[in-house]
Formats: C-alpha cells, sequence, structure tokens
C-alpha cells in the first residue's frame, strides 16, 4: 500500500525527538496533549528518532489508526531543528522530498553587509 500524502488536509511534523517505544497510543495521546491537535482528524502525523535515521507516520484511516515505520540503514533524515515550534505545519511536496532525503527546510545563505573592504 502506498502512502497517498495528497489525501491529508494538513501534515505535521513534531519536531523534539520522540521515543520509539511508543506505539499507536503513545504517539496518539502525544499529538492530543502535547501538540493540542485532534489524532482523529484528517492530518497526517510525522515522528522522528533521536537518531534521525527512523520515522513513525500516524494517521487516523476512517476505522483505526495506521501506523507506518521507515528506517534508514546508513543514512539521516534532514529534521528541521533549526524551525521554531514543537508541531510544524508542512505541504505534501515538502514532505516528499523530504523522504526522498533532501533538505526542504534548508536556510539560505545569510546576507551579508560590509562597510568597508
Amino acid at each position: 500500500m502506498i502512502l497517498n500524502l495528497r489525501k491529508f488536509k494538513k501534515i505535521y511534523l513534531y519536531r523534539p525527538c520522540t521515543d520509539f517505544r511508543k506505539g499507536i497510543w503513545g504517539l496518539s495521546s502525544l499529538v492530543q496533549d502535547q501538540m493540542d491537535l485532534d489524532p482523529f482528524s484528517s492530518y497526517l502525523f510525522i515522528f522522528c528518532n533521536s537518531k534521525r535515521n527512523g520515522l513513525k507516520i500516524l494517521y487516523w484511516d476512517k476505522n483505526g489508526f495506521a501506523l507506518w515505520y521507515k528506517r534508514l540503514e546508513k543514512e539521516k533524515f534532514k529534521w528541521p531543528t533549526h524551525l521554531e515550534g514543537d508541531s510544524i505545519a508542512v505541504n505534501f511536496k515538502e514532505v516528499e522530498s523530504f523522504l526522498y532525503g533532501l533538505d526542504p527546510w534548508q536556510r539560505p545563505f545569510k546576507k551579508l553587509i560590509y562597510k568597508k573592504v
């Protein structure tokens, strides 16, 4: 089964690292209590472990929760540590490029202003 990101109204990343011993109930209560969002909505929630090599994706699928897990063997996910807030709303294009290993949140170069050479 392929996960169609376009079918979700919103996609949220939980920015702090997550204890991956948590399953559906632990993650859904984290969505409700820490993110202050409704886990039964048509939203997709993405969590990352502290090593940044694993993702868990949680969503409500009409009659029950679905939980996806992906672990990278040699690489790390480009997790947005520079953004503000614990939960970040993202669009499906950012998530697609993120899942391919790209960094859609890459910060641009800082603008430098010099007065003398």
